[in-house]
């Protein structure tokens, strides 16, 4: 298994469906309906944009099996050194280590780019997601009751936050 940097070209159908299977199938998402394929544009804009990676782990065949990426945590100038991430690993391939080594990726990437704060947005009942990232250092930060409602019931919206070393010389503005 190879970590690559995900493209849109290479990349964008095997996350989208990725994506979808978690949105259709799981708490993961808090979200309805399926994407659609265009919506991968913006999506991977943004990423370039926010000079945010996009780390995939692919078979030595070059199938997608996972994905891992963060983004704004929040809109306003002094969250600027806190990302919010995400994970997302295809059903097929749970359970082998590949969710830990797209995060150990990212967190790799975040020091580099002077990033304070990961924060992950985990569904208080997906225990394994809680608990690789507790596996992982990250702390739990808070819970919003019912958050969300999805699968006609309630969910709870847990923050887990990993707080790294970086950046040397933060600066106002």
């Amino acid at each position: 298994m190879n970590l690559v940097m995900c493209t849109y070209e290479r990349h964008a159908g095997a996350i989208l469906s990725i994506l979808n299977d978690a949105i259709e199938n799981s708490t993961a998402i808090y979200d309805y309906e399926p994407r659609l394929p265009e919506s991968m544009v913006g999506w991977f804009k943004a990423k370039e944009q926010g000079h945010f990676p996009v780390v995939g782990v692919e078979s030595r065949e070059g199938e997608l099996l996972g994905f891992a990426s963060y983004g704004v945590f929040r809109a306003w100038p002094a969250y600027k050194y806190t990302v919010e991430h995400s994970v997302y690993v295809h059903r097929d391939y749970r359970g082998r280590g590949l969710g830990a080594q797209l995060i150990r990726e990212l967190i790799a990437r975040a020091k580099t780019q002077g990033v304070h704060v990961l924060v992950g947005g985990i569904d208080a009942s997906n225990k394994t997601s809680v608990e690789l990232h507790q596996r992982l250092g990250f702390v739990h930060a808070g819970t919003i009751r019912q958050a969300g409602f999805k699968f006609g019931r309630w969910l709870d919206l847990a923050f887990y936050q990993l707080i790294l070393e970086t950046p040397l010389d933060p600066t106002d503005g």
